[in-house]
């Protein structure tokens, strides 16, 4: 056992040629220098492919943000128009209520029947309501504090309590927009 102790480790003779040295004159074969500027190309051609995609990827979520932007003005100004136009129609209506009024009078007093005069009253109510006037107040609808007025109580059983038994003035809106509150009589229990 000793004497294995002593000698030298034996090598395999395989991987000593593969561990020598090159001899003289038989170098190793190096990469070319052609092979090393193709590699350095393509390395190059990677990274502009990569920056040109970095800068595509860019540009699409500018693009996606300026349209999100663009359909965002474009609900916004749709909007806008839609509630200037509902003022428009509320201010017209609002310069229109004396004579809404007069013919509402004129009507109570049987002068409005028939006639070219009930005719252009028919005419305008009907060009009011399809530009989106609504006249509320009605004798029997449930009194509501939000859009109608009490002027008076009045002790009745024909019509409920706490709903109108008599119009003193009719109420308009535009859309969910009260042009004017409707004066009314509020029912009241016998």
């Amino acid at each position: 056992m000793a004497e294995q102790d002593n000698t030298p480790e034996q090598v395999d003779p395989l991987e000593e040629a593969f561990a020598a040295p090159a001899a003289e004159g038989h170098e190793e074969p190096a990469e070319s220098a052609e092979a090393q500027a193709e590699d350095a190309e393509v390395i190059e051609a990677e990274a502009e492919v990569s920056a040109e995609a970095a800068l595509a990827e860019q540009r699409l979520e500018d693009l996606m943000r300026l349209q999100a932007e663009f359909t965002n003005f474009k609900n916004r100004t749709v909007r806008e128009k839609e509630q200037l136009r509902t003022v428009t129609i509320g201010d017209v209506i609002t310069a229109l209520l004396p004579v809404l009024d007069d013919l509402d009078a004129a009507r109570k007093h049987g002068d409005l029947e028939e006639g070219p005069f009930a005719a252009i009253a028919v005419k305008l109510e009907e060009t009011l309501t399809k530009q989106g006037m609504e006249r509320f107040g009605e004798v029997g609808e449930a009194f509501d504090p939000q859009v109608h007025e009490a002027v008076l109580q009045q002790p009745t059983d024909e019509v409920e309590p706490d709903h109108i038994s008599m119009v003193l003035r009719y109420g308009y809106r535009v859309k969910d927009r009260v042009v004017r509150t409707a004066q009314v009589a509020v029912a009241a229990a016998l």
